[in-house]
């Protein structure tokens, strides 16, 4: 997979929130979104899934165009703020909603993904009850189980204990190895160091060089 984001400026209730990103994802690595809140990163994650559409430029996805040839990524897995689960269900009954809307994650698939998050696909528990680390979890699974070509995660270790933070970092670097795209908008700068190939300096809604990006 090859993402091309080119020209790329939007602007919304007439503040830029994005302006003029060119850059280049590719299959096989992982990308880390580098900036401090508000600086653009999330919005760069909805404009490639497509979410938001461009005032200005495109993303172009393996030679096809966000808005006008596809309206999302052929083959994605997102976390990008809050997911909201329903209460009242279990993990796995969550996950079977969810899977049956594009009819590509079996039932072995869903269980699978869940077990690797850390989470019991046969708990019976509401999601409800669950702890925020759990719910977490769950957004994992839920952006995995369809093994997509694209992985989007915003803060993806956030409120995840040490050992499900280091579950997290190996079950992505697996997926890299894989051929996946994957690209991580994170906080915690450890994660950016440990997983990234790369990282995209943002600041002010624009792509900076390297050492010219705002810290955290």
């Amino acid at each position: 997979m090859k993402i091309t984001v080119k020209n790329y400026t939007k602007i919304i209730k007439k503040k830029t929130v994005l302006s003029n990103i060119n850059y280049t994802f590719n299959g096989g690595k992982i990308y880390g979104l580098y900036g401090r809140n508000g600086c653009g990163k999330t919005m760069l994650l909805r404009a490639i899934c497509g979410l938001i559409l461009p005032t200005e430029g495109e993303v172009i996805i393996d030679n096809k165009v966000i808005g006008k040839d596809i309206e999302f990524p052929d083959s994605v897995g997102i976390i990008i703020e809050n997911i909201e689960m329903l209460s009242e269900y279990n993990a796995f009954q969550n996950l079977k909603m969810i899977a049956k809307i594009k009819k590509i994650a079996t039932d072995s698939e869903i269980k699978d993904a869940l077990e690797l998050v850390g989470l019991d696909p046969y708990d019976k528990k509401k999601v409800k009850t669950y702890s925020l680390g759990m719910k977490q979890k769950l957004n994992i699974a839920q952006a995995i189980m369809e093994k997509p070509q694209l992985l989007l995660l915003d803060e993806p270790t956030n409120a995840l204990d040490t050992d499900s933070v280091n579950n997290l970092r190996n079950l992505l670097l697996k997926m890299k190895d894989e051929g996946v795209l994957i690209i991580i908008a994170s906080h915690n700068q450890d994660d950016i160091n440990v997983l990234c190939d790369e990282i995209v300096n943002i600041s002010n809604g624009e792509v900076v060089t390297n050492g010219q990006g705002e810290d955290y």
